[in-house]
Order: C-alpha cells, then structure tokens, then sequence
C-alpha cells in the first residue's frame, strides 16, 4: 500500500553529487578576488541556499553580483568534470515513477543549470515538476517553493516527502506540512541535521522505497 503518493527532491547534494562543483566554484572566485582560499567549514553550512544568500554571508556585502557572475562563470565550465547522480538515485526514481508515485524537483538552483544538471545525469523527464529560485519570490528555507511544487502536482501535504540534504530543505518541508527526510550522505552532519526534525533520515536512496509503500 502507497503511503505516500508524492516525493519531492532536493537536487544539489541529494539527487545529483554537485558539492565538490560548488565548493571549488566558490574557491576560484574567492582566490581571484583576495588571492586565498576560503574554509571548507565555512562553505558547507551555507550550500543549499541561493548563491545571493551565499556569497552576502562570506562577504558582508550588499552586492554580489560580480561574485554570482564570476561564480557561474566557472561553474558552467567545469561542471562536467564534476557532476554525477547520487549511487541508486536513477533506479529509485524509474521504480516511484512506476508505482505512479508523484515526482517533483524543489531547488535554489536557476532552471537553466538545474535542466543542465538533470540531463547529464540522465534524469531529465523523470519529474512531473520542477520549482527553481527563479519560479518563487521566497527560496528555501520558507515554505513557498514545497506549496508550490504541491500545488502544481494537485498533491496533499501530508502524503508527500520531502527529501533533502541540508536544514534549508527540513525546514522549508516541515513549515509546508510535508513529510521532511534527511540524507545520510549529506556534507552537513547527521547531528546537524537532526536538530532541524526531520521526520524520517536515510543512508541509502533506496530505504526511500519501503518508506513510500514499495515492497520487493
């Protein structure tokens, strides 16, 4: 039996391996413009929200556009020697797709990196929907791109997962009234993530199937 008939998904982190791609994209614009590196430890609890939120946090400006441009710039760039699906990510998504489990992308990503993304990992058509920063006038953590995504799929807060691997995307499940599930393979600690309440917490994309409903 279907216990939840929709599964919305993080996309940077959680479906697709994009840390490493965002950390050194942030590095090669924090070396060109003060000629060091910036720390690991201060890069991690930020990824997850927008690259405005982002680069305002290490900076203490007002304006980061020339930090956005110079950000996607690179990104753009190397982002095929870097990204991958997360391991089992293709077959869970083509097994809820065929126990017609509801499917949508919620990210802080632009449409058009997220459309990259999908396709190079060969998960492009698996969504019924898909929410980017550029679609709400408030990002992860507030609740509007989950209700959204919800809205477009006609689907029931309280059926739905939302699976994520940063506080941003517990936060902004639970506040919608969806089902938050954390990642064990998130860059943030378990312990970290934890303090946030998710509802559920997976090591293994595929515990994501008997806790829908689907059985062997």
């Amino acid at each position: 039996m279907i216990r939840y008939d929709t599964v919305l998904f993080d996309l940077d982190g959680t479906t697709i391996d994009t840390n490493e791609l965002i950390i050194e994209s942030i590095q090669h614009v924090w070396t060109s413009r003060y000629g060091k590196r910036l720390e690991r430890e201060v890069i991690i609890p930020q990824m997850g929200r927008t690259l405005e939120q982002q680069f305002k946090t290490f900076t203490g400006e007002d304006d980061v556009t020339e930090f956005i441009a110079a950000y996607r710039k690179f990104n753009y760039a190397a982002h095929d020697d870097y990204v991958k699906p997360f391991p089992h990510v293709a077959e869970v998504l083509h097994e809820l797709r065929a126990n017609g489990v509801k499917l949508g992308v919620v990210t802080t990503k632009m449409r058009e990196s997220t459309n990259r993304s999908l396709a190079w990992c060969g998960l492009d058509g698996l969504f019924d929907v898909i929410v980017t920063f550029e679609d709400v006038t408030h990002p992860k953590p507030h609740p509007e791109p989950v209700l959204m995504a919800l809205e477009q799929l006609g689907a029931g807060a309280e059926r739905t997962l939302m699976v994520g691997d940063s506080p941003f995307d517990i936060q902004s499940a639970n506040e919608a009234g969806a089902v938050s599930v954390a990642v064990g393979w998130s860059l943030k600690s378990e312990q970290e993530l934890r303090r946030y309440e998710p509802r559920y917490f997976i090591h293994d994309m595929r515990e994501l199937l008997p806790l829908v409903g689907i059985l062997p």
